[in-house]
């Protein structure tokens, strides 16, 4: 079989390659704390689980239209006016099965092949692999470790060109916990109307904030049109399996989005999409109580992270990731990790695996145990003879 030669330039999630390497050592018999993977480990509140169960007992069931259900648009747009400040009407809301069809969509529908799209490095991988799919260049943002992981915006602006078409940035920032405070965003702005170029504002760990104060880039003055404001209920809700996300953005560009929804997966679950009304209409005990033990688990695990050798961690703002630096123990940040895994049994990544300015960093998710953090702790203690 011969593949379009499009395929070779897509790339992936290393998380998830870690991940499967780490269930084939557990079916060896090996015990593997799981540090490695983004997900909440906390069940889906019973509220939303009753929801979704009455609403496909309600017929909820079958075909809904494209870019999501009226009644879920309204719900989601009033939340994002809610807790953003913004504006945004029910036809400028698209709902997707996860919030990485938006990402995808968005750009299949802004770039072309020989543009360029400017995305955070370290980042999200995915914001590089579709870029290079597309036919388009990714050009990386460094996030350094003076500017605590924030993107320096002087250095943004001189990163522009006229192939500029896409600007995404990403706060709470995966993978290393960062936050663009207000003055970074109003800088980031700047930038992005005086180029007239779009930004993708990728923000679904928004309630996943411990220091400082959450801003979206929408509420700048002059950036709701140029904004695709990404949202999602995974993170918040512990709903990463059931694939509900969706975006806020101008209703011109909505409409493409939408189209792009009905060349692929047609719709969202319409069933899913009610529980997601629920979610936010419900009570927040428990999303807050998670958010809560997230905070609680980052401050034991960067305090056990400063104490290994070699090992230097700041404290994330937001997130649920914190992204040590690794240099001091004098191994290369990809072969620390597979000896984490291999030798240690705790699974990680390599800040390489979110592109090259994640060399000499490890990324450790803090969505486990307070026991598994601290075990893991002990065990890359042992590993780096401390």
């Amino acid at each position: 079989m011969k593949l379009a030669e499009r395929m070779s330039r897509l790339g992936t999630e290393t998380a998830f390659e870690v991940l499967a390497r780490a269930g084939e050592l557990e079916k060896e018999g090996r015990d593997i704390i799981h540090l490695e993977i983004g997900q909440p480990d906390f069940r889906t509140p019973d509220y939303i689980i009753d929801a979704a169960y009455k609403a496909m007992k309600d017929g909820f069931t079958g075909y809904g239209p494209s870019a999501g259900l009226p009644q879920a648009r309204e719900r989601y747009a009033q939340y994002l006016n809610d807790t953003r400040g913004t504006d945004y009407k029910a036809s400028e809301i698209v709902i997707t099965p996860g919030a990485k069809p938006i990402l995808f969509f968005s750009i299949l529908a802004l770039v072309n092949e020989g543009d360029e799209v400017i995305c955070p490095n370290p980042g999200f991988p995915i914001y590089e692999s579709v870029t290079e799919f597309v036919g388009a260049t990714a050009v990386p943002s460094p996030l350094r470790e003076d500017r605590e992981f924030r993107l320096d915006p002087a250095e943004l602006a001189s990163l522009v060109t006229e192939k500029t078409k896409l600007i995404i940035i990403n706060s709470p920032h995966n993978p290393t916990g960062s936050m663009l405070t207000m003055e970074d965003l109003e800088a980031i702005a700047e930038v992005a109307i005086k180029h007239n170029v779009m930004v993708l504002s990728d923000e679904p760990y928004s309630k996943m904030v411990y220091d400082g104060e959450f801003h979206s880039i929408a509420e700048v003055d002059g950036m709701r049109d140029l904004t695709i404001l990404l949202e999602g209920f995974s993170k918040t809700y512990a709903m990463t399996g059931w694939r509900l996300g969706y975006a806020a953005m101008r209703q011109d560009l909505a409409d493409q989005i939408a189209k792009l929804q009905t060349n692929s997966n047609s719709c969202t679950a319409s069933f899913i999409q009610m529980a997601g009304i629920a979610a936010y209409d419900g009570p927040q005990g428990e999303s807050d109580a998670m958010m809560k033990s997230f905070q609680e688990r980052r401050d034991i695990m960067v305090d056990g992270l400063n104490t290994l050798p070699g090992v230097s961690c700041l404290s994330p703002a937001g997130a649920f990731y914190v992204f040590p630096n690794v240099t001091g123990t004098g191994i290369d940040s990809r072969e620390l990790a597979k000896r984490c895994l291999e030798e240690a049994g705790v699974a990680v990544l390599s800040g390489t695996a979110f592109g090259k300015y994640g060399d000499g960093y490890l990324r450790l998710s803090s969505a486990n145990s307070v026991e598994n953090i601290n075990e893991a702790i002990e065990r890359l203690r042992k590993l780096l003879g401390g």
